[in-house]
C-alpha cells in the first residue's frame, strides 16, 4: 500500500521497457564512457599516478560525442542575431599567438608579465589544447575558452593549484548564464560543470580539512562572475601591459579577490612531496 512506502519514495512510477540496455531521457546518462568517468572523477582520491588534469582531458574527449552540435550552432546563431557584441566577437574570430618571451617583455607586475613568469617558472606551455582552426561557432568558443583559461585564473583571483581551479570554474559558471540563452548555456557548460564539481566532491569526501577553502573559492569565483561583464569575449592582449588592478578594470572584471589556496591544495595526495 502507498501508506507503507517511505515518504521520499512515494510518487515513483516504474517505466516498462523492451530495451536490454540502460536507456534514459538524458543523453549524458546514456553515455557509458561518461558514466564511468563520473564514478572515477567524483569519487576517487588524487594520486601522482593519474593527475587530476588528466580528468579534464578525458572528459572533453567524451563530451565531444555527447554534445548536440547542431542545436548549439543554431542557438549561437540565434544569439548573434540578438546581441551585436557577440556577433562581432565571432566575426572577428580573434585567436592568440603571443609567445612567452613577448609576455616577459611587459613591465613587472603587469598582467602579461605575471602570466609569462608563471609559464616560464613552471615550464608550462601557453596552449592547454594545441591550436586548431575552428570549423564552427562552438569550436571557436571552445578554442578561446582554452586560450584564456589561465588568464582567467589571474584576473579572477584563483591560484594555480587544484583548489584555485574552482575560482575560474565558478566564475564562468555564474557569468556566462547572465548573457547567453539558458538552453545554450546548458548545452555548452557540461565540461565546466562536471569539471568543477569533481573537485568539490573529491575534496569533501577525502580531504575535508581543505573543504572550507573550497567553499571560499566557489564564492570568490561566483562574486566575479555575478558582477563582471562578459569576459569570455575579452581580448587580453590589449591589456597585457597594464598592472593587474588596471587590467581587471579595463576587462570589466569586478569583485576579484586573490585567494591563497596553496596550503589547502597540499591536502591532495598528488601535491604532497
Amino acid at each position: 500500500m502507498v501508506d507503507d512506502l517511505p515518504y521520499l519514495a512515494r510518487g515513483a512510477k516504474p517505466i516498462p521497457t523492451d530495451s536490454s540496455v540502460l536507456v534514459s531521457s538524458s543523453r549524458y546518462l546514456n553515455a557509458p564512457r561518461l558514466r564511468d568517468w563520473l564514478a572515477g572523477a567524483f569519487l576517487r582520491k588524487s594520486g601522482k599516478d593519474s593527475p587530476t588534469a588528466l580528468d579534464a582531458h578525458k572528459l572533453y574527449g567524451i563530451l565531444a560525442d555527447v554534445f548536440d552540435i547542431d542545436r548549439i550552432e543554431a542557438l549561437f546563431t540565434q544569439e548573434r542575431a540578438r546581441w551585436p557584441e557577440l556577433d562581432r566577437w565571432f566575426s572577428e574570430g580573434f585567436s592568440s599567438n603571443f609567445t612567452v618571451d613577448e609576455l616577459l617583455g611587459h613591465p613587472a607586475g603587469s598582467l602579461g608579465h605575471i602570466f609569462g613568469r608563471y609559464l616560464r617558472d613552471n615550464g608550462f606551455e601557453i596552449d592547454i589544447v594545441p591550436r586548431f582552426e575552428p570549423k564552427n561557432q562552438f569550436q571557436y568558443f571552445s578554442l578561446r575558452s582554452g586560450q584564456t583559461h589561465d588568464l582567467e585564473h589571474i584576473v579572477c583571483g584563483g591560484g594555480f593549484d587544484i583548489i584555485g581551479e574552482l575560482v575560474p570554474y565558478f566564475g564562468r559558471l555564474s557569468n556566462i548564464p547572465r548573457f547567453l540563452d539558458a538552453e545554450l548555456v546548458g548545452l555548452i557548460h557540461p565540461g565546466q560543470l562536471l569539471g568543477a564539481l569533481r573537485l568539490v566532491s573529491r575534496t569533501g569526501l577525502h580531504y575535508p580539512a581543505a573543504f572550507p577553502t573550497v567553499l571560499r573559492a566557489i564564492r570568490c569565483g561566483m562574486d566575479v562572475g555575478e558582477q563582471s561583464g562578459p569576459y569570455f569575449m575579452a581580448k587580453y592582449e590589449d591589456v597585457f601591459h597594464l598592472p593587474l588592478a588596471e587590467a581587471r578594470e579595463a576587462l570589466g572584471i569586478v569583485g576579484a579577490v586573490d585567494l591563497d589556496s596553496r596550503e589547502a591544495s597540499l591536502c591532495w595526495d598528488e601535491y604532497k612531496s
